[in-house]
């Protein structure tokens, strides 16, 4: 019963992250495919039972792992498919062993079969977040009163603020700046309105391409996004392009 409970949680196990590398990058596969990939996984449990050297075992679960992903996924983007699928497992791993889960022997499978999805999730929404904010961000340089200022600037598919008069789109900074001619324009989102002191500044280079019709907004707050100082409006895709 024993041999036969480790084979269950590691066909689990697999599945969990078998799935979860699909997840992340987004593959059309059936679920039977995954299925049939845990199978071959979880068949690496005979091993406990061989005397076999660590260097051996080691090889033998890269090989394996990649036919997992082959029968999962098929042969397209194999390497990919199976980096992600240890990036997925070091996580877990990396996450089991912070929790100390192991120092648990009662209901310790119990426990695990039931916390790994949820630290699987989390890393996938994590992740994913990253790759968001990596994707739309752009090195910000504004020119103004002989000064420069460098900017991490993430486009915001929302924002799509621009001036009623010449319809210039705003970027969006906290800075200390006083500007000379100063720009009102007014604003309405879901939650409130009101109106953005904006100016004309000498000169804006975005990824080393100078930008010449846009108007930089003043806001009070800081910016809540990690490393972000500068929030570009969704017309800039356009310009840059």
């Amino acid at each position: 019963m024993y041999i036969e409970l480790i084979f269950i949680v590691n066909f689990l196990l697999d599945y969990m992250i078998l799935y979860g590398t699909k997840r992340l990058l987004n593959r059309k596969n059936k679920n039977k495919r995954l299925l049939l990939g845990s199978i071959l996984g979880s068949s690496t449990t005979i091993f406990l039972f061989i005397n076999i050297t660590n260097i051996k075992l080691i090889i033998i679960k890269i090989f394996i792992s990649i036919l997992m992903n082959l029968t999962s996924f098929g042969k397209k983007e194999v390497l990919k498919n199976t980096f992600y699928f240890y990036l997925i497992s070091i996580t877990l791993a990396g996450s089991i062993y912070l929790l100390d889960l192991t120092k648990i022997k009662d209901f310790y499978f119990i426990i695990l079969i039931v916390i790994t999805p949820i630290i699987i999730k989390t890393f996938i929404t994590e992740w994913n977040n990253y790759k968001l904010i990596e994707k739309n961000k752009y090195d910000v340089k504004i020119y103004y009163k002989h000064k420069e200022y460098n900017l991490t600037g993430f486009i915001d598919s929302g924002n799509r603020l621009s001036s009623p008069i010449n319809n210039k789109p705003i970027i969006l900074v906290n800075l200390e700046i006083k500007p000379n001619k100063i720009i009102y324009v007014p604003y309405n989102t879901i939650d409130s309105s009101g109106i953005i002191t904006c100016f004309k500044p000498d000169k804006i280079i975005i990824e080393e391409q100078e930008i010449n019709n846009c108007l930089i907004g003043l806001v009070k707050d800081k910016i809540k996004m990690k490393n972000i100082n500068c929030i570009l409006p969704n017309k800039i895709k356009e310009i840059i392009c």
